[in-house]
């Protein structure tokens, strides 16, 4: 068992992250500082006792939703599987169906536990196309923070460090409040929109990160590379501000993005993997590796009929989330496919290795004005719809953007107007919007499914 190192951090984030942190933590009834102390172990741990703490867990897990959530109840006794006598090994899962959004959807309250206490609502992004609405646990809350918490400090850095993130969501970017805002001062962290990127607004970025001078940023891979791309044409230095990581997640990150990134800021690129709804699933290592955050999920790769496939090879990532008994994520389909490594990391951890991701990515949107946005920029305007089902976003120039939607009902002239005045405020209002309802969203013809789609080249339209 190797010993952890802690980060080699300053004072003030010594405070933050042994003090005010935890405290702030507490406050919320959360256990985000034993379970990363606990993780912090476990990460060492040899295959056979990862496993099984995960099939102990996973009991537990089983037992509540048999006893507390009513849609599992049904599920187990329509199945004839009873958790106590059934779950001898981690394959006995395999014995249960997968769960999508559509079933989440269909169940509704089902699927929250008769004893839940404190759920906060969330949504996924719906960069998938759709959209859907859940709801966590102060333990899942505890744990997703814990396994973010113990990835960051693998990289010598720890909350109370200076951070800046350039993010896209409306849950962050609409929620500065002042107790919010507070916190962030404490802990140091700023957050950069990430949905509309004019050359002004990139200006304002690059000046921005050289006065804070953070040690990591953290945001979507696609706008830090444009960010750094930014920062190469107008032949700004970033490479000497001390930044000791950048994270992505969210999306694919591609090689030219690790390297443009890492060239343009002087720091290594740590790639995460996970998401609202499935929770923190991997995290890469200094040594390289994406390890799976074991103790709270367990992975399987499907291939095309539900079966698992051999490591090594390619398959539906599906996930099991340990600590969601009070609303449960039970086999659930993330849509990505991925691969099991064969190998160990060469870091010494035993937590197992994710060898490659091929998860879904989200492309940029011009404005008709020129200004880059994310394309969440558009997807938060349809994805809390309740009447759009799916979606597949288009740009096909700079003067129009098609919207392809799945509903069970004829849209309402009010929400097609709703819609083309949402886009046309991101895009311009000189963009023709064309919105075609149709019964299914189409996957592209190497079988993919992209749901935001720019024809327009972003790096030419910032350039002119």
């Amino acid at each position: 068992m190797s010993t952890q190192t802690l980060p080699n951090t300053g004072l003030y984030t010594s405070v933050v992250s042994r003090l005010l942190f935890p405290l702030h933590e507490r406050m919320k009834r959360h256990t985000t500082v034993a379970v990363r102390e606990s993780m912090e172990q476990s990460q060492w741990w040899p295959a056979a006792e990862l496993e099984a703490l995960q099939l102990k867990r996973l009991r537990r897990l089983l037992l509540r939703a048999q006893a507390k959530v009513p849609y599992y109840r049904d599920l187990f006794a329509a199945a004839g599987f009873d958790p106590e006598r059934d779950l001898k090994t981690l394959a006995d899962l395999q014995r249960l169906p997968l769960l999508d959004k559509a079933r989440i959807r269909a169940a509704g309250e089902g699927m929250k536990a008769s004893n839940a206490d404190g759920l906060a609502r969330f949504n996924t992004g719906g960069s998938s196309g759709e959209p859907l609405i859940f709801y966590i646990g102060k333990e899942r809350v505890s744990h997703d923070v814990a396994a973010k918490w113990r990835a960051t400090r693998w990289w010598d850095v720890d909350i109370g460090d200076a951070e800046i993130v350039v993010w896209g969501s409306p849950i962050e970017l609409g929620a500065q409040d002042s107790v919010r805002a507070v916190r962030d001062r404490m802990l140091r962290t700023e957050l950069l929109p990430a949905f509309a990127m004019s050359e002004a607004k990139l200006d304002g970025f690059l000046a921005r990160i050289r006065a804070v001078r953070p040690r990591m940023l953290f945001g979507y891979p696609s706008a830090l590379s444009h960010i750094a791309r930014h920062a190469k044409s107008k032949g700004v230095r970033m490479d000497d501000l001390g930044i000791k990581v950048a994270f992505v997640t969210s999306e694919r990150l591609y090689d030219e993005q690790r390297q443009q990134i890492s060239e343009t800021f002087g720091c290594p690129v740590a790639n995460g993997y996970g998401g609202r709804d499935a929770g923190f699933i991997a995290h890469q290592c200094p040594a390289g590796g994406m390890h799976l955050t074991a103790e709270d999920i367990i992975v399987e790769i499907l291939d095309a009929d539900g079966q698992p496939v051999p490591k090594g090879n390619a398959g539906e990532i599906v996930v099991t989330h340990l600590a969601t008994g009070d609303f449960p994520f039970i086999r659930y389909r993330t849509g990505d496919v991925g691969v099991l490594d064969t190998a160990p990391c060469s870091c010494g951890r035993g937590l197992p290795l994710l060898k490659e991701i091929q998860g879904r990515s989200t492309d940029f949107l011009v404005a008709h004005d020129g200004t880059v946005m994310h394309g969440l920029a558009l997807v938060y305007i349809l994805r809390d719809l309740p009447e759009v089902k799916a979606f597949k976003i288009v740009q096909e120039t700079l003067d129009l953007t098609r919207v392809q939607m799945v509903a069970d009902a004829p849209l309402a002239l009010a929400l097609l107007q709703k819609i083309e005045a949402g886009f046309k405020a991101r895009l311009g209002a000189a963009v023709a919007i064309e919105v075609e309802q149709v019964p299914a969203i189409l996957p592209e013809k190497s079988g993919k499914f992209r749901y935001v789609v720019s024809k327009v080249d972003a790096t030419a339209a910032v350039a002119t």
